[in-house]
This record gives C-alpha cells, sequence and structure tokens, in this order.
C-alpha cells in the first residue's frame, strides 16, 4: 500500500527555541522524549482554522473535545470517558506533583521503580515527600518486576502512592494484565495509591498487547489517578494538554483545589484544538508513524548486531525510545559516557540518570528520520571501535 506521509525529510529544527536542538549546538540530539517529525496537514489544518479565528482567549474543554477523547480511549483502550471523572492540566510531570500532594502527606513513602523516568524521583522529593526505590530485575537481555520484592518495599515502608510507568520508560516494557493485577493487588492490600503515567501507550509493537490500568478492574479504581496526554503520541509537548482520570470524588476534589491554588484554571486554546483533531483524525498517521519506527527498531538491531556487537539492544516493547546495555564494552560508566558525548559526539541520555541499574546504558530517541539515525550510529561505532 502506498506511503501517504513522508517521515524521512529531515526537517530543521535549530532556531525555534527547541529543548532538545537549541540548547546544545555541539552534539547531535537524541536524548529528550520529542519526535523530529511535523503533524500531518489534515491535524495542522485544524490548528490553523483555531489560528485564523484570532481570539486566543480563556479556553475550556468542550462536548466535542471529550467526544473525540472518548473515541479514541474506547477504541485504543477499552474504556470510556466520562469527563465529569477527569482533569485537564498542562503536563504528565505537573500532575504527579499535584498528585502526590493530593493522596499523601508531608514525608509519606512514594514508591518508584528504576530505572526509571528520572523527573519521578524529582517530583516525589521536591514535594517533601520519601523516595522510596523498587528495583527492576535484568536477566537475559529482559525486564521484570520481583513482585515479592516489591511488596516487601510497600510494607516495610508504608509506602502511600506508587508512581507506575506503564509502558515503562527507559526499559521499554510493556506490562502484561497478569503483572499489572499482581501490582493493583499488592496496592489495594495496603492501601496505596496508584498513579499510573501511561503517556507512551500508543507506542506498542507488533505482537504485544498493552492494558490499561482503568480497565483491571473495578476493585481497583478508587486507589487510582491515570495520567494520559496526546504528548507524545501526537508530539504536542510543547501545547500542553494531558487528561487525568481520578475515579475516586474525594481524590478528585482535593486533586482540583490543589491545582487551583496553583493558579492553573485554563488549558492551552492551541493545544485542545490540536488533541481534538488528534483524537479524531490522528489514527492513519500514527499508523504509518508507528510502521516506520519499526523500521529505526530493526536498524538498529542490525546495525549493532554486525558493527558493534558488545552493545546490546534491550528489546522493546513499547515506546520509540531504545535502551541499550553497555556491559559488553568492558568500560566504566565514566568512561562508556565520555566516550558517547566527546568521541561520538552523540546526547544521549545516560543511563544513570534514570537511578538504581542504570549505570552502563543509555537510552536513544529512535523518533526521527533515518538518515539521522544513521548518522548517529555511525558516529557510534567509530567511537567504539
Amino acid at each position: 500500500m502506498e506511503k501517504k506521509y513522508d517521515f524521512d525529510t529531515v526537517v530543521d529544527r535549530h532556531n525555534t527555541g527547541s529543548v532538545k536542538f537549541d540548547l546544545r549546538h555541539d552534539l547531535l540530539p537524541l536524548w529528550v522524549a520529542d519526535m523530529d517529525f511535523p503533524l500531518p496537514g489534515e491535524i495542522l489544518d485544524a490548528i490553523k482554522k483555531r489560528v485564523d479565528h484570532g481570539i486566543f482567549g480563556y479556553t475550556m474543554t468542550t462536548a466535542s473535545y471529550w467526544k473525540a477523547f472518548d473515541f479514541w480511549c474506547s477504541r485504543e483502550y477499552g474504556y470510556h470517558v466520562r469527563s465529569a471523572e477527569w482533569v485537564t492540566v498542562p503536563g504528565i510531570v505537573y500532575s504527579l506533583s499535584i498528585a502526590i500532594r493530593a493522596v499523601t502527606e508531608p514525608s509519606d513513602a512514594v514508591l518508584i521503580e528504576q530505572p526509571g523516568y528520572y523527573p519521578f524521583s524529582n517530583v516525589v522529593t521536591n514535594n517533601g515527600r520519601t523516595l522510596i526505590v523498587a528495583p527492576l530485575c535484568y536477566k537475559n537481555g529482559r525486564y521484570t518486576r520481583d513482585i515479592a520484592a516489591f511488596e516487601k518495599a510497600v510494607r516495610d515502608n508504608n509506602v502511600k502512592a506508587l508512581i507506575l510507568c506503564s509502558p515503562h520508560n527507559p526499559v521499554g516494557r510493556v506490562w502484561t494484565k497478569d503483572e499489572l493485577t499482581a501490582v493493583a493487588e499488592v496496592c489495594r492490600r495496603y492501601g496505596v495509591t496508584v498513579i499510573a503515567d501511561e503517556i507512551h501507550c500508543d507506542f506498542i509493537r507488533p505482537g504485544i498487547k498493552f492494558t490499561s490500568f482503568a480497565t483491571l478492574g473495578d476493585e481497583y479504581k478508587q486507589k487510582l489517578i491515570l495520567c494520559t496526554a496526546p504528548s507524545k503520541t501526537f508530539n504536542l509537548a510543547g501545547l500542553q494538554v494531558s487528561n487525568i482520570w481520578i475515579p475516586d470524588p474525594v481524590s478528585r476534589e482535593k486533586y482540583k483545589r490543589i491545582n487551583q491554588a496553583n493558579g492553573y484554571n485554563n488549558a492551552n486554546t492551541l493545544g485542545l484544538a490540536a488533541a481534538e483533531a488528534c483524537y479524531t483524525l490522528g489514527k492513519p498517521w500514527l499508523e504509518e508513524l508507528k510502521e516506520y519506527l519499526e523500521g529505526n527498531i530493526a536498524y538498529v538491531k542490525n546495525f549493532l548486531a554486525h558493527n558493534m556487537p558488545c552493545i546490546k539492544l534491550v528489546e522493546p516493547e513499547g515506546t520509540y525510545l531504545l535502551w541499550l546495555d553497555f556491559h559488553g564494552t568492558g568500560l566504566s560508566n565514566a568512561e562508556m559516557k565520555e566516550r558517547v558525548e566527546s568521541r561520538a559526539r552523540l546526547w544521549l541520555d545516560h543511563g544513570d540518570m534514570f537511578g538504581q541499574g542504570g549505570e552502563l546504558f543509555e537510552r536513544i530517541n529512535i523518533a526521527c528520520p533515518r538518515k539521522r539515525l544513521e548518522q548517529a550510529m555511525n558516529q557510534l561505532k567509530e567511537a567504539f571501535k
């Protein structure tokens, strides 16, 4: 079938205020989870139509917005959206901060799994809560969870909330229904609120099934805050729209009060227009994008196998972020980082940023035109000859 969308054209993002490209100009950036693909014309047309209206005053979510969001969630994840139970905020990390304050008290224990997305630990400690880490298990190139050790960490530390990354960033696991249910059961038993970050859930590889925490059962919903956003799926981070589901009315009202105390009351006007258009029209573009990303994953896997077998790809199940294992290089963590930056001239996310178990790993963003990825891998090859 003929492809409708172009993912090969390299768009120059320099001098646009891009965090990814304009913070440093000396390294090729494949770090932050930000794609280098422009939105398709049908989405841009919807944004332009809103721009052409010419007035950008205080804006609220509309019935058509929630209809589009419900259409997406019911088709993609298997649950329906009741707008009264949802809150729209500018971003997931912002939401995590509000959620922690809504369901815990100062010094309460909040658990995260590592290696894990590094803002999780920051948002816990910056809000005066006690950080508890449950390390993931890495064996034979695959990550799993020791549920007995997880339960012990919950019980021994009187954990009040869990920040769950599903699919997991950076290790690429898409947790199975059984794995999620085991976590849900532990949290239900000990009264732990699950704050589930599902922002990468639209990037699931062929043959892998995504299970939203929202679909596990009614018995787990009263201690759940579900964080979703179109920002990764359609690269809308700069337009600042995230949708947060809080089924429990008491927790939801407390969340809203804290949010209002922060002075946040209105969503981004263009962000809402863009998100509604994406939820309504974006599926064909996303499907072609995922096929393109599959090609990028295959390219990296093949390149490493033939040119740098000492560097292993941790086989991803979801996300467009690849987790590379450098243990086979025989280098120290510091030596590996020096080679990646000073010799390969690449800006990747060093694994130790992600906490326990992250040493001698690198996270690389492959959501870019193949030409840029080829350049990056050849620079890496030269640095690790």
